[in-house]
């Protein structure tokens, strides 16, 4: 493992990701499905920094650089058995189990990535600077986030073809993932880091705690989502094609 500290650019981020997505596909680990979503959207926001869609390209660069060591940092301490947050701890559990989804897979990484480390990165980022020269380029962000979503749905119907079927004959797991990503985790995000920047340093860690707290309490929102929901998610799971190596593989066609 490199020393994360030393790591500056999205390039170098990259490539720490194809090593985890590589290893889970090898070891037919579930960790790899949010790996590989990342990089995906990690790509996308190089791209957009090089076209000149941010106000601040290099502000952007560095803002992603810290957003993924969170996430980075989190797999390491738990591959390690160190301590991590808690609810990056419940989404690396859940990879254990056979009866989560890829979905689900995804949205338990989302949850604690974008609910507590974006707030945690922009706030960072900002140190010194002000957090409201930031908001143009946060919502930029979430703009390719959205864009995602999408891509992210077709990618799953690779794995369970009649999987848009199911979502709408569940009712609203069909926006499942567009309300949990982009609306509650886009909006919390941002108090979340208006929060911090107005917090004395020796408080930081206490309200990190804080907030790490209410992220994990969304978890039973993810693997219980109402009767029918849950009911749609165990027949999609029964059903999926592919081993787990194959169903990262379908996050990394173009």
């Amino acid at each position: 493992m490199r020393d994360l500290a030393q790591i500056k650019t999205i390039d170098e981020i990259i490539v720490l990701l194809e090593t985890i997505i590589l290893d889970s596909e090898r070891n037919n680990e579930p960790m790899g499905n949010f790996a590989a979503l990342y990089q995906k959207v990690t790509i996308k926001v190089k791209e957009r920094i090089a076209s000149g869609f941010f106000d601040d390209g290099l502000r952007m660069e560095q803002l992603d650089v810290a957003f993924a060591k969170r996430y980075l940092e989190a797999y390491y301490a738990y591959r390690l058995d160190e301590k991590t947050t808690t609810s990056w701890k419940a989404a690396f559990d859940l990879t254990s189990s056979y009866w989560p989804i890829v979905l689900q897979h995804l949205l338990m990484g989302m949850n604690a990535h974008i609910n507590l480390d974006l707030g945690i990165a922009a706030a960072n980022v900002s140190k010194g600077q002000g957090l409201k020269d930031l908001e143009n380029d946060f919502n930029k962000i979430n703009e390719i986030l959205s864009s995602m979503v999408h891509e992210v749905e077709n990618d799953l119907s690779v794995v369970w073809p009649v999987l848009k079927y199911i979502l709408k004959w569940s009712g609203k797991v069909d926006d499942y993932l567009v309300d949990f990503s982009m609306k509650l985790a886009r909006d919390g995000a941002w108090k979340f880091a208006n929060q911090l920047a107005q917090t004395s340093e020796n408080e930081v860690e206490m309200l990190i705690k804080q907030r790490d707290q209410k992220v994990v309490k969304v978890v039973r929102y993810i693997l219980k989502p109402g009767f029918f929901g849950s009911l749609a998610l165990r027949l999609i799971r029964i059903t999926e094609r592919g081993s787990v190596s194959e169903k990262i593989q379908s996050f990394r066609k173009k």
